[in-house]
Order: C-alpha cells, then structure tokens, then sequence
C-alpha cells in the first residue's frame, strides 16, 4: 500500500493500516529512541508513547513536509517530554568555559553500536543535547526552547557531550590498539 493511502486508512482508524504503519516505520522510529533515551526498555517505552501519540494526532498531519519527519518530531518530543518530568533541577551554566575550547576527535573505527552505547551512556542533558544538535541538525536556539534552558546552557552542555564521549572513545580506541598488538605478538 503506498504510504498515501495508509495514512488515510490510519486517519479513518483502520487497524490494518495502523499496523502496517508501525510494521514499515517501528525500526526508523525505535533507532531514534534509542539516541534519546539511556537504556532499550526506556526506548521501547518512549516508541510506544510516540506511536500513541502518531496515531491519535494523524489526523492532525496535513501532507505537507515529510510524513517520516513529523513522526520522528513526534518520537523526539516524547523523549524530551519524559525528560522534562524527570528533571528536578535546571542547571545554568556559564557558556565563558567553551568560548575558547574545541574538542577534535581523532577519526577511529568504532562499531555503530558501541558509537551508540556510548553516546547512550552521556549524563541525560548531555545526550538530549548532543543528539539534537550533532544528529538532528536542531539549531541551539531550538534546543534552549525544547528543553527551557538559555543558549549558552545548550551550547555548554554539547561541549561537555564532546569532551566526555572524547575522552570515552579514546579509551575504547586504546583498548582496541591493545587487543589488536596482543593478537600481531
């Protein structure tokens, strides 16, 4: 079924479509969760919230812009919105301490999913952050609007994202080089 027509079987509540829409876009969806949230289950959750909530707002989609963006818009929200209950505390901070730093990572091999892992592993703020500005293309004052902090905070917090996955990968780069010098031996 073109996709078209499936969003308007899905408008019409038509579980077939709803099923084949899941089926053809849960896996794009659930990479996506998977940036944002720090563990699978959390990813699983915040998928299923998204597509509550994809298939409740459908008939809100008006064709225009790309069907896969507004539900991936959809899915980020969700995990930002989780976040935000969870938040207890707004941290400002000063955006003087990156002025005049630059974080270079060394070009490495690394599998996608130790790349994930690690970005995963991030303090929340971090990875919401970095995820929405290096993968996501979202400009810092839309990150500050998002997550209601300054645009200093969100530039701030995407250095401290670098410095941090940086610094992980260069040891799991190290630990690799080690593995691979053992086995030439």
């Amino acid at each position: 079924m073109n996709l078209e027509r499936l969003i308007k079987d899905c408008k019409k509540n038509n579980l077939k479509a709803q099923s084949e829409l899941y089926n053809r876009y849960k896996d794009t969806l659930y990479f996506q969760c998977l940036k944002y949230c720090k563990t699978s289950a959390d990813a699983e959750d915040n998928l299923q919230d998204a597509f509550i909530t994809i298939f409740s707002d459908i008939k809100k989609y008006n064709n225009k812009g790309s069907f896969e963006g507004w539900m991936k818009r959809i899915t980020i929200n969700k995990a930002i919105d989780k976040y935000k209950k969870e938040s207890l505390i707004n941290i400002v901070i000063n955006d003087d301490i990156i002025k005049d730093h630059t974080v270079e990572i060394e070009p490495i091999t690394l599998p996608l999913n130790e790349l994930l892992n690690c970005i995963q592993n991030l303090p929340t703020r971090y990875r919401l952050v970095f995820n929405l500005y290096e993968l996501d293309n979202y400009s810092h004052q839309e990150i500050a609007n998002m997550l209601s902090i300054s645009i200093g905070t969100s530039k701030s917090n995407l250095h401290r994202a670098k410095l941090l996955l940086k610094d992980v990968i260069n040891k799991k780069s190290a630990s690799v080089n080690i593995n691979k010098k053992s086995y030439e031996h």
